[in-house]
């Protein structure tokens, strides 16, 4: 279980209205741990993660797949106005490569 658990995605971050340090998973977006140290909110929402699996895995739940080890197409569609669509490829063409590639180069 220890293993399965390292591979989700952690952040702890300072949380300004709660002046302490909160520990966020992103594959659990409603689980989170305050603590006055940084170490001590990243232990504390491990332990929640690996009791929601638990728990989950004991209810024949579905577990979320960690970000780490999906696999992506690199395919993304996105629904964007007219008048963006036009002034993107109008961009594209004055830098002399193709629609795809440059709103690519915009997102790096």
């Amino acid at each position: 279980m220890a293993k399965e658990i390292d591979r989700y995605t952690y952040r702890v971050t300072w949380s300004e209205e709660d002046q302490e340090y909160v520990g966020l998973c992103a594959e659990f977006p409603s689980l989170s741990w305050l603590d006055e140290s940084p170490d001590n909110a990243l232990t504390g929402v491990r332990k929640l993660v690996k009791s929601a699996v638990t728990d989950m895995a004991a209810n024949n739940e579905k577990i979320p797949e960690p970000i780490s080890t999906r696999k992506f197409s690199g395919k993304l569609m996105v629904r964007i106005p007219p008048e963006v669509h036009r002034m993107l490829a109008l961009q594209a063409a004055e830098s002399g490569v193709s629609l795809n590639r440059y709103i690519s180069s915009k997102l790096n």
